[in-house]
């Protein structure tokens, strides 16, 4: 399952549902917000059907009664990327308010992966409690923070990296992931 939130990074939803459609092991159930949508099209011009397109399945961000509001339907586990402060805080809480929040409060109840891609910054002590709180019920807080050790040349390498690190943990990598070898030769 992968959520997308308001949060700056769409870029990370779009480059995530891209290398997820091409692993065949993956089915992807997307679900994004309203505020999601918003910055998908003020940061990329894209519209929310362009990331659907990416999608096996999608899901409209009100409707509880999707497949993915039950601890019944089976996953390997979600995705919200980026996630937004709201949304983390309110999983942290418990408040399942609408899909995405559901899923994701599934997702810990049934001691599934729940991987957040936070994106907002600097952290005050409230979200750095919501993060403590959400990593004690099992998430996995990935802040997608670039890597240089693989010297990126371009914004896409950076997002690449951040994108790698989560299908890594996901449990599927990909053969052209980048990976530290130590040193190059010329270092």
């Amino acid at each position: 399952m992968i959520g997308v939130s308001g949060a700056s990074g769409s870029i990370y939803a779009i480059r995530l549902l891209e290398r997820l459609r091409d692993c065949k092991a993956a089915e992807t159930h997307l679900v994004v917000s309203r505020s999601g949508e918003k910055t998908l099209f003020l940061e990329t011009g894209k519209l929310v059907a362009d990331l659907k397109g990416l999608a096996t399945y999608s899901y409209p961000i009100e409707d509880i009664s999707a497949r993915l509001a039950s601890g019944s339907f089976r996953t390997d586990g979600m995705v919200i990327a980026p996630c937004s402060m709201h949304t983390m805080s309110a999983v942290a809480s418990g408040i399942s308010s609408n899909l995405l929040i559901r899923a994701a409060d599934v997702a810990l109840k049934e001691r599934r992966k729940l991987i957040l891609m936070v994106r907002e910054s600097p952290f005050h002590l409230g979200h750095l409690r919501s993060m403590v709180n959400l990593a004690e019920m099992g998430a996995i807080i990935a802040p997608p923070i670039p890597g240089f050790y693989n010297r990126p040349a371009s914004v896409s390498d950076l997002v690449d990296h951040s994108v790698d690190r989560i299908l890594d943990l996901l449990g599927l990598p990909d053969a052209a992931i980048q990976r530290w070898d130590g040193p190059r030769p010329q270092d």
